[in-house]
This record gives structure tokens, sequence and C-alpha cells, in this order.
């Protein structure tokens, strides 16, 4: 399974961190944020990763080159304007091919991947955690049956870790489009499957988190 690393957005939230600096580039622990997802996806068995960059993109590849550093191999899908995560997985698609694969969003650290799930009939499968204290009211339920829903209770956030089948947006246009419309469309219709994960996650969304973060592994044993 080929793995998405979702790279190309503008950071404004970072800022002033961003100013000059792309935020997967950000470090925590001693190295960028972006490797420790490269290094996880090894890891794991996962080779081919595609990333795809927009702003300050240049830094990004000068950074991190083909990949081999890190035990992946990286091949870079090039936005002239941010995308969206559903228009930048449209961009991508040459690159993906035709089979599910994992998809992660750069701006979140976590010591956890979905297992490479054969999805069947289903167009995603979700990672969902605890609402974090910034976003309470959740994004989704997660059903007994596995099946994710829009409405319901208990809620839960969607983590930004997925396997994703190229169809879910193969039929749209170019462009800039969000990726979550089509994943609640596809909850409608019973084809969006997830999992719920408890352990350590973080939204690394703002300099604050990235500080509570940089903290919570350097206390790390």
């Amino acid at each position: 399974m080929k793995a998405m690393i979702l790279a190309a957005g503008l950071g404004k939230r970072m800022r002033p961190l961003t100013d000059h600096c792309p935020k997967p580039l950000l470090p925590v622990a001693g190295k960028p944020l972006i490797v420790h997802h490269l290094e996880r996806l090894a890891h794991h068995g996962i080779q081919e990763v595609i990333i795809n960059v927009s702003y300050r993109g240049k830094q990004i590849m000068q950074a991190l080159g083909d990949g081999k550093q890190h035990g992946v191999s990286i091949a870079w899908s090039h936005e002239r304007e941010p995308l969206e995560t559903g228009g930048g997985i449209r961009h991508a698609l040459p690159l993906l091919g035709d089979a599910p694969f994992l998809l992660v969003n750069g701006d979140i650290w976590c010591d956890h991947l979905p297992d490479p799930i054969a999805l069947g009939d289903d167009l995603a499968h979700l990672v969902l955690v605890d609402n974090p204290d910034h976003h309470p009211q959740g994004d989704f339920h997660l059903m007994h049956s596995g099946r994710v829903q829009q409405e319901g209770s208990p809620r839960l956030t969607f983590s930004g870790l997925s396997v994703i089948d190229p169809a879910l947006v193969a039929g749209m246009p170019s462009g800039a489009f969000a990726l979550a419309p089509l994943l609640k469309n596809a909850m409608q219709h019973q084809r969006v499957s997830g999992e719920y994960f408890q352990g350590n996650w973080v939204d690394v969304g703002t300099p604050e988190r990235l500080a509570r973060l940089e903290a919570q592994l350097q206390a790390a044993p």
C-alpha cells in the first residue's frame, strides 16, 4: 500500500513560526514533524510515499529529497496553489494509482497507523480519537457495527489518519475542493468504516500545541 502525506497547506495558524519555515519542517523532538511520519511509515513497511507540496514546497523537497535516508521512496505532487485536501488527492491520482492508500495529515503527531485493510465496497476507513479541548463537539459517530456516521452520539474527532479509495475523488473535476463533503456523502451510503484509537495523538495546529507536544515528547522515557 502507498501512503500520501498532506503537506501543501499555508500553515496560517502556526504563524509566526511558518513565516519562513513550512509547517511540515517545524522541529519537534529533534526532527521535522514530517520526518516522524516518514519514519513511522517505514517502520510499518510502507515504502512508497506521495507528498503534496505548495507553500515553500522547494524547502520541503530539498530537505527530504527522495526519502531514502528515512527508509522510503518519495514522489512529489506539486500544486501551484494549495488545492485543499480533496483537490490535493485528486491532483495526485496519477502517482497514487487505483488501489486504496493510507492518507496522513501532515499537521498531526500520532504513534499509530491504521492497518492496510481491504476496503471492500467502502470508500474510506477513518481513525477516530477522543475530542480534544479545542474541538469538543467532535466530527462523527462510530457505531458498534464499525460504520461511521455524520450524526449520532457519542461523537469522536477524525484524527487525520485514514485509508482512502481513489474512487472517492476520481469523479471530481480538478481544482481545489474539500474532502469532508465527499466523506459525508459516502457515510450516507454506508460506505465509510472506522476505528477508535485511544493512544497518543496531537493536532499540531498552533505554536502552543507544538510546544506542548515538544514538552510531552521530551518528558517521555
